[in-house]
């Protein structure tokens, strides 16, 4: 049942994006023009406190015009670790520097449509070093108890999927 891709050409792209189109061989022997979006992988961070809070922003998305709770995230750049991407977007986007990252997951927000992958890591605790630099990403900055992570995801304050996906399993690992 395996899709096989026979070639595949740019239609546009910029520095966030590719948007191709591949001409794929179905497993019946049928053809597929399929668009497809090539991205950079994202890097994503929070920290845990010694109060078993998690560091999220608060933020709104124009594309969907909707409100929710996020892990700070952007893209990893050309010659930098996604581990070192966390790190910098968790600083610059709310003021704290991680302790050491440890990998959270890996995980393709969608393998249907796009081949990004996002990187979650966490670290036990971080130190203020001032205003985030990038404090125009979002409204406010928080400690939000990580034992009320799953009913802030029930409640739709956490509309998006990689840091639905991060935050419960940050939850299932340090609350069992």
């Amino acid at each position: 049942m395996q899709w096989t891709k026979l070639s595949e050409r740019n239609v546009y792209g910029n520095r966030w994006f590719q948007v191709n189109l591949a001409d794929v061989r179905l497993p019946d022997g049928r053809h597929l023009d399929h668009f497809l979006i090539r991205q950079r992988p994202v890097s994503v961070a929070t920290a845990v406190n010694d109060d078993d809070e998690v560091l999220m922003i608060w933020r709104h998305r124009f594309i969907t015009d909707s409100w929710g709770w996020e892990l700070a995230a952007g893209v990893v750049e050309d010659g930098e670790t996604p581990e070192a991407a966390a790190a910098r977007e968790m600083e610059e986007e709310t003021g704290w520097r991680p302790g050491a990252l440890r990998h959270l997951l890996t995980v393709e927000p969608s393998n249907g449509l796009s081949d990004a992958r996002h990187h979650l890591f966490f670290s036990d605790g971080a130190t203020h070093v001032g205003d985030p630099r990038d404090a125009f990403e979002s409204s406010r900055r928080a400690w939000v108890p990580l034992a009320r992570v799953p009913a802030l995801i029930a409640e739709g304050r956490v509309p998006a999927a990689n840091m639905a996906a991060g935050l419960l399993m940050l939850h299932h690992l340090r609350c069992g």
